[in-house]
């Protein structure tokens, strides 16, 4: 963690110094912005290794600000704004938000959910995945369970992927299409359900009550490890 970098953007004074109290106390280096046009100078010239953004500023949105970084970076974006409108959620997370809280929240959460993020950043350069019992090559495009081989389709392998590449990570109906089967299926929300369905039946324990790919409904799917 030390040298980890984090860029607040909110443009609450109050908020600003709070996160930078607690987000220092935990061991991270952190820079901060009260409007959109600085948040977007600061990442230009100071390179962040996360960033946590409001989703009201006085000259944009959050969620513009989102969609302008993703032109240039990966880097794991937080949300945090009192603004609990699902379609905003969804918004910001189709334009590249890795997560959302909604304001008021707990510190605890907040850190969990950014060590979350920090976490995806490294897992999607590896080779071997391990989440719970399942272990996912990468290279070979093969699946086990406990030592045992599990038979995926090439989507449905695609589609594990995204997820224990994102593992914790709210993905929306839309990022999983384009990832998986192209921007030109964004409509195809059935194509996603049915797939879903059918690895559900071939990797969870009790398909009726997921564990790894849980359901956030009207937003998306989150794949969960269920022994953390």
């Amino acid at each position: 963690m030390n040298g980890t970098r984090i860029l607040v953007v909110d443009d609450e004074p109050q908020i600003l110094r709070a996160l930078r109290t607690t987000l220092r106390g935990a061991g991270y280096e952190v820079d901060t912005a009260s409007s959109a046009e600085e948040a977007l100078a600061d990442a230009a010239m100071s390179g962040p290794d996360a960033v946590i953004l409001d989703l009201v500023l006085p000259d944009g949105t959050g969620t513009d600000v989102c969609r302008t970084l993703r032109e240039w970076t990966e880097i794991p974006i937080l949300i945090v704004s009192a603004v609990g409108d699902e379609k905003a959620k969804i918004a910001a997370l189709d334009a590249g938000a890795d997560d959302y809280v909604t304001k008021p929240f707990s510190i605890d959460e907040l850190l969990a959910r950014l060590r979350a993020a920090l976490r995806r950043v490294d897992a999607r350069a590896e080779p071997i995945i391990t989440v719970g019992d399942l272990t996912i090559d990468v290279e070979r495009s093969l699946l086990t369970r406990d030592g045992q081989q599990i038979q995926l389709t090439p989507h449905e392998f695609r589609l594990l992927l995204l997820f224990a590449r994102n593992l914790g990570k709210l993905l929306t109906h839309q990022m999983i299409l384009d990832h998986v089967w192209g921007p030109a299926y964004r409509a195809e929300s059935h194509y996603l359900h049915v797939y879903i369905s059918q690895l559900r039946r071939k990797i969870e324990p009790v398909p009726t009550r997921p564990r790894y790919l849980i359901t956030e409904t009207g937003a998306g799917y989150r794949m969960m490890d269920p022994g953390q």
